[in-house]
């Protein structure tokens, strides 16, 4: 009787959650931030993206921490450290970046390499996917070539570089199907996204990884998931929270990939809502290939500050920092957007046994529970949000929260759960 009773009010709950999930979600992608979990990721394929202002953030991530970051796609920006020694202004709009430029900012990374970013010999490692439309009059080709030479300059080889040059396509993140509220391919506008019969998400996730399954083009609702940014900075150019898109397998515990997607200027949530995230192609070749996507949002920031090269410039289009708005050690491991972007990856890939974020053993064998997961979330291994559930401690995703789903999950310290299994 006491069974049935406890059956009864777990589906009760459940149904109560699902409904209430459901309910935020059909009203589109804007509902509560939760925490960004901790994953089964595989730490040697996280890998970096990202358009116009994300693209200079994505090559800056990739010199800092080219030990973390294993491939890098960069869709029409310019060279590392480029505004570090210039004013932006002589980095984009097609400029010519001369060899006596490329060579400045050559001795930052041979000056850096070990101590203020990672070991420059990890770039020679590196996959690495360009792109840049020939209609692109706000970059432009020439700043991408640029890019190419600093990367064949530090190494990295023919083989492992991809430079995709289009005509008829202007100043957008490209893909091959339409979308609500997209601008033309060879029109720089809002929300510079278009279809231009050339999928940039598949050809950049390609490179990087190799050969993928077909995509969805429905990828689930549920799956996308607004988290709290103010965890990892407060940074006054990154809004309060970011989007990730976290394919049921590796919600489920699967090993997975992990790949950033860092949109441009005037791309942000506030500015544009969901269109980078759902719009761009990202989530529906990610559900099918066990890769989670973690889009980080900026924020408009109207106030004038003092940058490295370019006097005092506010940042009104939400654009990552590439220029010094947040210091001028904006391109290094200390920058604060960089720093803020590597806590995220460490915290979603903080679930991978062995990795960083683990605390290992807490000094005695360690302890496995097996039963649903409404059990664990009774019995204080676990909570539910919005009818998922996540071990306590390292916030790995279990799948939903009811009573047919059964998780194995085990303590490596007081109340930190990870999902996995004794010896």
């Amino acid at each position: 009787m006491k069974s049935s009773v406890v059956r009864s009010a777990a589906i009760r709950c459940f149904a109560a959650a699902t409904a209430a999930a459901a309910s935020v979600l059909s009203a589109g992608l804007g509902h509560a931030a939760v925490p960004l979990p901790s994953l089964n990721i595989d730490r040697t394929q996280i890998t970096v993206s990202g358009l116009s202002s994300g693209g200079f953030m994505a090559n800056q991530l990739g010199y800092a921490h080219s030990s973390t970051f294993k491939g890098i796609g960069v869709f029409a920006a310019g060279p590392y450290n480029c505004a570090g020694h210039s004013n932006y202004i002589a980095c984009m709009y097609n400029a010519t970046i001369p060899s006596s430029a490329l060579n400045t900012m050559q001795a930052d990374l041979n000056n850096w390499s070990g101590t203020a970013i990672d070991a420059k010999s990890n770039v020679a490692s590196q996959k690495v996917f360009l792109f840049v439309g020939l209609s692109d009059t706000t970059v432009g080709p020439n700043p991408m070539n640029a890019v190419q030479t600093q990367y064949l300059n530090n190494g990295v080889t023919a083989a492992n570089l991809e430079y995709v040059q289009r005509s008829g396509t202007a100043h957008v993140l490209p893909t091959d199907f339409d979308a609500a509220g997209n601008n033309s391919c060879g029109s720089s506008a809002s929300p510079y996204i278009a279809n231009c019969g050339y999928d940039g998400a598949k050809a950049v996730l390609t490179k990087l990884y190799g050969s993928l399954s077909a995509r969805n083009n429905s990828p689930a609702a549920a799956n996308y998931i607004e988290f709290d940014q103010t965890a990892f900075s407060t940074n006054p150019g990154l809004a309060a929270t970011g989007w990730a898109y976290v394919p049921a397998t590796c919600a489920a515990g699967e090993v997975c990939k992990l790949h950033v997607a860092l949109h441009g200027c005037q791309q942000n949530y506030a500015t544009i809502g969901d269109k980078f995230v759902r719009n761009t192609g990202f989530s529906r070749w990610a559900d099918t290939n066990h890769i989670v996507v973690l889009f980080p949002q900026t924020r408009v920031d109207s106030i004038s500050r003092s940058t490295a090269a370019s006097g005092l410039l506010p940042n009104p289009n939400g654009c990552w920092d590439w220029v010094g708005w947040y210091g001028s050690n904006f391109a290094q491991k200390a920058g604060t957007q960089i720093g803020a972007i590597k806590a995220m990856v460490d915290k979603v890939a903080g679930g991978t046994t062995g990795n960083p974020g683990d605390p290992g053993d807490p000094g005695s064998p360690a302890t496995c529970f097996t039963a649903s997961n409404y059990t664990h979330s009774i019995s204080g291994r676990a909570y539910a949000l919005y009818g998922i559930t996540y071990a306590n401690g390292s916030n790995q995703a279990m799948g939903l929260w009811n009573i047919f789903v059964t998780t194995t999950l085990k303590q490596t310290a007081p109340n930190y759960y990870v999902i996995g299994t004794c010896p």
